[in-house]
């Protein structure tokens, strides 16, 4: 299982299903919050839906298709970091992330993403890193502005959210910037 100490606070390992149960109380506490700028919110009703992503996050590690990992914060889960989708040939990881509302502005968050990027780079080989945020979600977007990720533009209408779309800046990191 993989488990990545990034500091004294801070520990990112792969999701299980025994996290089945405090993932969805976490997603629960937070659901107002979450639901604002992400569209899998209200389809989480239950630990068995939390219990079947992780299922799925796991299934698309063993594939080598993305990673999905707790942040461990003090030994407590409080949220989910990792690479929505790591595009293998031409070595880019998308990155995407969440907090549960009661451990926002610790610098948690920056923390973790920062040794996610410094993992993809130097551990996957990755030589370029994306985060996209919706143009409006100014919490999420201060991650890479803080990291010095570039704003590389806005695509116009990029999700559906609930009832709209929402435009969504992107970001970018390559390795030699990184370095």
């Amino acid at each position: 299982m993989l488990e990545l100490d990034f500091d004294e606070e801070i520990t990112l390992r792969i999701i299980q299903e025994s996290d089945a149960s405090e993932l969805f109380e976490l997603t629960e506490k937070s659901r107002a919050e979450l639901r604002e700028w992400l569209p899998w919110v209200d389809g989480t009703q239950t630990e068995r839906d939390s219990l079947a992503f992780i299922q799925h996050s796991l299934e698309a590690y063993d594939a080598k298709k993305s990673l999905n990992c707790g942040i461990i914060y003090n030994g407590k889960l409080c949220g989910m970091l990792g690479f929505n989708l790591v595009d293998w040939p031409n070595r880019v990881g998308h990155i995407g992330y969440w907090l549960a509302t009661d451990m926002v502005g610790r610098g948690i968050m920056s923390r973790a993403v920062s040794g996610l990027v410094h993992y993809g780079f130097y551990e996957l080989d990755l030589n370029r890193m994306e985060i996209r945020a919706a143009v409006g979600n100014r919490k999420s977007r201060a991650i890479p502005e803080r990291l010095n990720f570039k704003e590389e533009g806005t695509i116009r209408q990029s999700e559906w959210l609930y009832d709209h779309f929402v435009d969504h800046v992107v970001y970018g990191m390559l390795r030699s910037e990184w370095e």
